[in-house]
């Protein structure tokens, strides 16, 4: 990190009245792996970094070693380094005197490890830059309130957006007052429509500030959870009689020359310019191999069902909610899609690179979009059906070589490697239904 940035880092600890620096870096799933850092200390790794074992973002989700990634035995399990990032500093709150910051990682000066999620959409993000853009982008998250012991609700019926269960803890309360104090804008909250369901929505940002945030979100979530006594979790489907828990990515651009809404234009058909057309062409295009980024676990493809605000097939609409791409705000300067199909468990930068990656190649393409459909997109026998596996996905991505392309390949093979081990040990497991299906009728 360049010294003045430095200097002006160390000067924002100093007001915070920080004692403490967690340095923090996403890993393939989203989660925040991070060392704590006395302040003393902090000035000299924010110069030079601070040392992390390298084959951390190939971890599995069991954080075991995975071979084959690129970062563990084909450069002898050597460390990185990790560099903060200034822009994302903020404080922690419910921890006092401790701030914490968003990390990129290297091997060395000069050698960014390109594999990492933050990487991956920073590259991609540059990407857009050429083609004139820069990336507005938020997310939106569904998550489950669960007692710790029981992994059961914290209450039953369904309740969508009642008053009582918007506030059932003391915790939610002071929740809110929690994230706003970390720098998350909350928009608002609200139960959702499954029994101890929650959705907490906040504002979107510019660039990697739109990921750094929704990666804050769901990492203060499961932590001030935890600290509560209670179990936090955006599975995808916790148990086979649970509403889905999903992620919504929203996505706009802005003209770099004009600093105008790139999706906007008076008098454009039904609203819909020619560039938000060929970027959600794009998403279309290439819907099957953005899923192991928005759908990165075989739990993941239990959600997308017809008829429960889930999409299930390959489609598109204007606001309508059972798309896979619905076109928010047409014919108005805050136009933008509207993402549907990721899972909420789902890493915010991947999700994020995924629909940006392909909605380029969209743009790059010219697309055009079909006739929408007349009626909800999901009751369209027209519309292909999404995959229906992580098998199905994880091959439609190997075959997709533009979107390979803007990924990278570093990232490829990290992914392509760790979510196949993944895959090997969730088909070794013997499942309960099995067992109860089977054990006494044969």
């Amino acid at each position: 990190m360049a010294g003045d940035q430095v200097t002006t880092m160390m000067a924002a600890l100093k007001k915070m009245r920080a004692r403490y620096l967690r340095f923090e870096l996403p890993d393939l799933h989203g989660t925040s792996r991070t060392k704590v850092v006395p302040i003393d200390k902090v000035e000299a790794y924010a110069r030079k970094g601070l040392n992390l074992y390298g084959g951390t973002i190939g971890l599995d989700s069991a954080s075991g070693v995975i071979g084959g990634t690129g970062v563990a035995e084909e450069v002898a399990y050597r460390d990185q380094v990790l560099i903060p990032d200034p822009s994302s500093l903020r404080p922690v709150p419910w921890l006092p005197g401790t701030a914490k910051v968003v990390c990129d990682a290297q091997w060395g000066p000069g050698e960014p490890i390109k594999a990492t999620p933050r990487m991956v959409l920073s590259a991609l993000l540059e990407e857009a830059a050429t083609l004139g853009y820069d990336v507005m982008m938020g997310h939106e998250f569904e998550f489950y309130l669960l007692d710790p012991e029981t992994k059961q609700p914290l209450f039953g019926g369904v309740h969508i957006f009642n008053a009582t269960r918007n506030h059932y803890l003391p915790f939610l309360d002071g929740l809110l007052d929690q994230l706003q104090a970390a720098g998350i804008d909350v928009i608002t909250h609200n139960c959702e429509y499954a029994p101890s369901q929650y959705e907490i929505n906040f504002g979107p940002g510019i660039g990697l500030e739109g990921a750094d945030k929704a990666f804050t979100f769901k990492n203060a979530i499961k932590e001030l959870a935890h600290r509560s006594g209670l179990l936090a979790t955006f599975m995808s489907k916790p148990a086979s009689d649970m509403a889905g828990c999903g992620c919504h990515v929203h996505v706009s651009l802005i003209n770099r020359e004009t600093r105008k809404p790139a999706f906007f234009k008076k008098a454009a058909p039904d609203g819909l310019n020619d560039e938000v057309r060929a970027f959600t062409r794009g998403i279309l295009d290439h819907a099957k191999a953005i899923q192991p980024l928005i759908g990165p676990t075989p739990n993941c493809y239990h959600r997308l069902k017809p008829h429960t605000f889930a999409p299930s097939n390959i489609s598109w609409g204007v606001e309508d909610r059972t798309a896979m791409v619905r076109i928010k705000h047409p014919g108005e300067a805050d136009c933008h899609v509207e993402m549907r199909a990721a899972s909420g468990l789902s890493n915010p930068y991947l999700s994020a690179a995924a629909v940006i990656a392909a909605g380029l190649l969209g743009l790059r393409g010219k697309g055009r979009l079909p006739a929408q459909s007349e009626g909800p997109c999901e009751d369209d026998p027209r519309h292909e059906k999404l995959a229906g596996s992580l098998e199905v996905a994880l091959e439609a991505l190997e075959a997709d070589m533009p979107l390979r392309k803007l990924l990278g390949e570093d990232f490829i093979k990290l992914f392509m490697a760790v979510k196949r081990a993944e895959l090997a040990r969730f088909r070794s497991h013997v499942t309960d239904w099995e067992r109860k299906e089977y054990l006494e009728v044969y």
